[in-house]
Parts: structure tokens; sequence; C-alpha cells
């Protein structure tokens, strides 16, 4: 039309009044848009249409992130709730919904080993033993007296020390 610019994008030609956002329907011209299933659509409506946006700081992904919880994190943002290490590619515990690096959650929740009183993490599947109000790393089961391994053996206890039954009897 006379007095009025063309506009192209993709081998296809618009009024430049007609060339508009899906969305918000104000002219693209010459701005950044984005297109999705062939239609046109300017960078804040897409992104709030189509984007994720992360749980934490609410801004948009633009690329990468991770889940967690099925919410959408940039990886920067996804953070130890003890530390605020990022968490991204790391091993990592949840608890009450906050994820935690190992080395955090070890000294603020994980059960201490009643022989070598390091945390028992569980990571891995390792394996653990727990008796009354006392727990254990497999490995660290053992007899007080000869320390033969206990797991999956009877035992007995005396005082704070456990004994297989043959250093138990002996007594």
């Amino acid at each position: 039309m006379p007095g009025s610019r063309k506009m192209e994008f993709k081998g296809s030609s618009w009024h430049e009044s007609c060339f508009v956002c899906q969305y918000c329907r104000q002219p693209l011209g010459t701005k950044p848009l984005i297109t999705k299933d062939n239609e046109n659509y300017c960078v804040p409506c897409f992104e709030k249409q189509f984007a994720h946006h992360c749980y934490s700081c609410k801004k948009v992904i633009t690329s990468g992130g991770v889940t967690y919880d099925d919410q959408p994190w940039h990886k920067e943002c996804f953070v130890c709730a003890g530390c605020t290490t990022q968490l991204s590619g790391q091993r990592f515990i949840s608890k009450d919904e906050y994820p935690y690096c190992v080395d955090c959650f070890s000294k603020l929740y994980a059960k201490k080993c009643a022989a070598c009183k390091k945390p028992i993490t569980a990571l891995g599947g390792a394996k653990f033993i727990s008796f009354e109000e006392r727990q254990w790393h497999g490995e660290c089961f053992k007899c007080a007296k000869c320390s033969v391994s206990l797991v999956g053996q009877g035992f007995l206890t005396r005082q704070d020390d456990v004994l297989c039954h043959e250093c138990g009897s002996a007594l």
C-alpha cells in the first residue's frame, strides 16, 4: 500500500501494521522476535508465555538449567541450603524439600557412627546398622573385643560395647 513499509520475514511479506506479536498484538517492526509453531512473538511475550522461569530468582532460563522437585532452576541458583555451594552436577541430599551438599547434610542432620563418630549418609547404597539409639557404618559394626564383623550376626551388648557371642559369653 502507498505510504506503508513492507516487512519481510522468512520468505513472507506483511504490511508493517500487520507484522505483530501474536500475544500482545504490538508491531514487531525490526525488534528481536521469536517464532514458535509458525507464530511470531516479541521476546517479552514469548518469555512470559513459554519460557521456564527459575524457581529461585524467577528470571527466565535461557539455556541449560536443572530440574529439582519438578521445578526449573538456573544452574547457578541451585545451591546448598547450608553453604550456598552450587549443586548442579554434584551429589546432594534433600531434607524438608531443601537441597544440601553432602558435607552440610552430614554436619547438620546425619546420624553419627557409634564407633568412628563420622556421619552416616547412606550415599551410594552404603549399609548401616541401627540398634536402639545407636548407628554404625557396616564396616564399623565390629566386636569391641576381637574386632570380628557383626554384620548379619547375633551380638550382645555390655554398657556401650557390642560383642560377638564368643567374646560376650566369655565374660
